[in-house]
């Protein structure tokens, strides 16, 4: 997800500091290089031992610790694709805002020209300070603001910092190509099921996982995505839960409406019961047991009938899994 890309992962000294540790091991399982510039008071609570060992580089303190002839701040800001600033503590983000710099960590914010995330952490009351607001309000950056609940000098109120998968999000959203920006993509995935009687049912082993990946994948590419499932999923984008064959039709045939592309990940079950069961079959002395099934409408073909009166043209395509891929009237591509 972030191969190639080069993170530099600012640390100022607040209590949350000891949370970015798991920070840069996420940013380290995506593949990204990471390189960790802290303030002399972001020691007190991390080691800079412990954070070499998680980055896999020398981490960086001091501001005149000049190497190969070529100053720090400047060096640093050229090779990063991205500053995440986490936690930022009020002294760092009113320096920087005010363009103070006497560290090495904000000589660089100063001097750096790529995007930049600062993740506040601190008391609540130094939160709602006026003056720190109105340096935040200076600063052209993506601020994501703490959140509230139990702080650690006691206080009960907004100053935690936000959750590292927001901070995390926030960078690959930011670094991300982003070609399906502008497209509306309907993805469908998991088993439907088919009910026999009130506690009974038919479905299939269908996880829903190879529909769930396309849809992060297609979100992180810039669509506007929306998510027909069986599963419970919780995702930012738009998901809608649905159960049987003919709940996902419904729903597929309102989204295709003014979509671009349909991805069809689901296994929808061929057959259905003819007549469920509006009470619980309870079982009997006979050793066997009828059920009629009858087909479930094929919910692609509907898709394909619906759009292509109006198509100039209509590509429709196998992926792995059985998965289907209808390009529509926009030319996607």
């Amino acid at each position: 997800m972030l191969s190639g890309k080069t993170i530099l992962v600012g640390i100022t000294g607040g209590i949350a500091a000891y949370k970015i540790c798991e920070l840069i091991r996420m940013y380290k399982r995506a593949n990204a290089n990471i390189i960790v510039v802290c303030t002399a008071n972001a020691l007190n609570f991390v080691t800079k031992l412990t954070l070499q060992n998680l980055s896999g580089n020398e981490v960086a303190v001091e501001e005149f610790d000049v190497k190969d002839f070529k100053p720090e701040h400047i060096s640093y800001a050229d090779q990063a694709d991205i500053m995440v600033i986490a936690p930022a503590t009020a002294n760092t983000i009113s320096k920087i805002a005010q363009g103070i710099c006497d560290n090495l960590l904000t000589s660089i914010a100063c001097a750096f020209t790529k995007p930049v995330i600062i993740a506040p952490a601190m008391n609540c009351n130094m939160w709602e300070n006026p003056v720190l607001q109105e340096n935040l309000n200076k600063l052209h950056y993506e601020i994501l603001e703490p959140e509230s609940g139990y702080l650690a000098c006691g206080y009960e109120g907004k100053g935690r910092l936000c959750s590292l998968e927001k901070i995390f999000d926030k960078t690959v959203e930011l670094l991300t190509y982003k070609p399906l920006s502008g497209k509306k993509i309907v993805i469908t995935s998991g088993g439907t099921i088919e009910d026999i009687d009130p506690v009974r049912y038919i479905s299939n082993y269908s996880s829903g996982k190879m529909g769930l990946a396309l849809a992060d994948t297609a979100k992180n590419l810039g669509a506007e995505v929306t998510l027909i499932t069986t599963k419970n999923v919780s995702r930012k984008y738009n998901v809608i839960k649905v159960k049987s064959a003919f709940e996902m039709k419904a729903a597929v045939e309102k989204e295709f409406e003014n979509s671009d592309c349909i991805i069809m990940a689901a296994a929808v079950a061929d057959y259905r019961v003819k007549e469920i069961s509006p009470q619980k079959m309870k079982k009997t002395s006979d050793d066997e047991i009828t059920l009629t099934f009858v087909k479930n409408p094929d919910i692609l073909k509907r898709a394909v009938r619906q759009e292509v009166k109006n198509l100039p043209s209509c590509h429709l395509a196998l992926l792995p899994s059985d998965c289907r891929l209808l390009r529509g009237k926009r030319k996607f591509n």
